[in-house]
C-alpha cells in the first residue's frame, strides 16, 4: 500500500468529509480528511489506482487539489 497526502481546497464540513472519503472508497482507496489542515491522507494500491485517478476523484466531488 502506498500513502500520500493531498492538499485540498474547498472543504469545510462533515458533508465534505463524507463526499471525499466515500468517493475514494468507491475506487478502492482509503481516504482520511483533516478539515483543519485541508488535507486528505490516502492509502491505495498503486498497481490498481494511479495518483492522477485519486486527484480526479477528489476534483469530481467539487474540490481543488493543489
Amino acid at each position: 500500500m502506498k500513502n500520500i497526502t493531498l492538499q485540498v481546497e474547498g472543504m469545510s464540513c462533515q458533508h465534505c468529509v463524507n463526499s471525499i472519503e466515500g468517493a475514494l472508497k468507491e475506487i478502492g482507496a482509503k481516504g482520511k480528511v483533516d478539515l483543519k489542515k485541508n488535507t486528505v491522507d490516502v492509502s491505495f494500491d498503486e498497481i490498481q489506482i494511479t495518483i492522477d485517478r485519486i486527484k480526479e476523484t477528489v476534483e469530481d466531488q467539487g474540490y481543488d487539489v493543489v
